[in-house]
């Protein structure tokens, strides 16, 4: 075939600006036939993650028709897939960018053999990352186990300008066949649920880099203090966007270091933050058991519990009587996702407190988050659980309670999400017994629960479990 097209295949980094696999593959100076592939990895995301990815391909889809292309949906195994589109499309390359976590680097490994195999041109891309993860070494040249030494040796390092996006994308002659986005029915396991999370969602490409410019402007001067409080809207919420690839983290780092060059001294709080994912995926990539079993070997017999009991029950449903843990559950399942220091809360409290394994609450997470990441959701886990790299001393146990009188005294953010006990509850209280199974069987006319664990004994049972374990 005379100038045969080259596919662009699109995962996580649903964008067109600064995306270096899209630019060298316009850059061959051949049509370029984007794609999304409905395969195994994607099929395998929780409801709220698969909702949210629904929304962020039909976005990309319009951005893409804007410069004259297109998106081809596609369902099925990832390599036949795509051998069925170079069957009919004559396509010689495939260009994509790199993904760390297991599933993903099994697939990406065994589909790029294959098709090197076939004669085609494979080539991966960096972009999901700032660093790529054998690029930055510790002195004896080993990875990096804690963060602080990492973000020591990164800072000051010199990274690339940002990389435009196309006026224009060549499409090929004809294109291939392709799947209507509605017929994959990617919402249909969030239920009712998916209606009151839209409106909290920020899709797009434009969405993202206006978000990040507002931040910049109005925010970031008090990160600080200010990302502790989750009354406060004062973090930058970008981990939505990045999530998928809406826009790159080398674009937030660029922005983090032009406010802090410009007089906005917290600004370096925001690019450690960013360096804070960059750890997660770092340690992904050298260490995948991560994901799946304790990073520290000596927490493998701790007795944690792995039933569904109905304090675990209690904590999903955010009906712990414990008004922190609960306020912070019933936002994620009202926007899908979940205040920071919330998100340290209810993992601390569900692995100290309930004593209840860490996998419990990951895998909770990987189906109610629209944010869900696999490599900061395992690594924050293991994080607050104490079996994972650079931990919260596993002696530490927050007190939620006190924990609320520090960083919401006046309990704006737990009257804002916690409707029982209230007159006039807020709307967004409200919404979320709306947002939740009905087979739960919770209405705002319940009485407030009381706790299913006293906060002393809850802390005096994890440390005598601590105190019997050698570390």
């Amino acid at each position: 075939m005379e100038n045969p097209p080259v596919i662009l295949w699109y995962r996580r980094d649903l964008r067109i600006g600064d995306h270096p696999a899209l630019t060298a593959a316009i850059a061959a100076g051949r049509p370029v036939i984007p794609v999304f592939i409905n395969d195994e990895v994607a099929q395998s995301l929780g409801a709220a993650p698969m909702f949210r990815l629904s929304l962020s391909l039909d976005k990309l889809g319009a951005d893409l028709r804007a410069v004259g292309s297109q998106l081809v949906l596609r369902k099925g195994e990832a390599l036949q897939v795509l051998r069925d589109l170079i069957a009919e499309t004559g396509a010689t390359a495939v260009h994509w960018s790199r993904l760390y976590d297991p599933a993903s680097k099994a697939r990406d490994t065994s589909v790029k053999a294959a098709l090197k195999e076939d004669g085609i041109d494979v080539q991966s891309h960096a972009g999901h990352v700032l660093f790529e993860p054998w690029t930055v070494a510790t002195k004896t040249g080993g990875f990096y186990r804690v963060f602080t030494p990492l973000w020591k040796n990164v800072r000051s390092e010199t990274l690339p300008s940002c990389l435009p996006a196309p006026a224009t994308i060549h499409p090929p002659k004809s294109w291939p066949a392709s799947d209507a986005l509605a017929s994959w029915n990617m919402e249909r396991p969030m239920n009712r649920g998916a209606n009151v999370l839209r409106p909290h969602c920020c899709v797009g490409e434009a969405a993202a880099r206006e978000r990040l410019e507002t931040f910049i402007d109005e925010r970031v001067q008090d990160y600080r203090a200010n990302r502790d409080l989750p009354s406060v809207d004062g973090t930058s919420r970008l981990s939505e966007n990045l999530t998928y690839g809406e826009i790159s983290p080398l674009r937030c780092w660029h922005a983090g270091w032009h406010a802090l060059h410009d007089g906005k001294a917290e600004a370096e709080v925001f690019l450690k933050e960013l360096v804070w994912r960059e750890f997660a995926y770092h340690l992904v990539h050298h260490t995948s058991e991560i994901t799946s079993r304790n990073w520290k070997p000596d927490w493998d017999h701790f007795p944690w519990n792995t039933d569904e009991t109905p304090d675990v029950t209690a904590w999903k449903q955010g009906r712990t009587g414990i008004p922190f843990v609960d306020a912070a559950m019933r936002e994620m399942y009202v926007t899908g996702t979940m205040h920071n220091r919330g998100r340290m809360i209810v993992a601390s409290y569900l692995t100290k407190h309930l004593m209840t394994h860490w996998k419990i609450g990951m895998d909770w997470f990987a189906d109610c988050l629209i944010d869900w990441d696999p490599a900061s959701n395992a690594m924050g886990w293991q994080w607050s659980a104490g079996s994972g790299p650079d931990a919260t001393p596993y002696f530490r146990v927050f007190n939620p309670v006190t924990q609320l009188e520090k960083f919401d005294k006046s309990h704006t953010y737990a009257n804002r999400w916690i409707a029982e006990g209230q007159v006039s509850p807020p709307h967004r209280a409200l919404s979320y017994f709306d947002a939740v199974p009905r087979q739960w069987g919770i209405s705002p006319r319940d009485a407030y629960p009381a706790p299913v664990v006293d906060v002393a004994d809850g802390r005096k049972r994890a440390l005598e479990a601590y105190s019997n374990r050698d570390f």
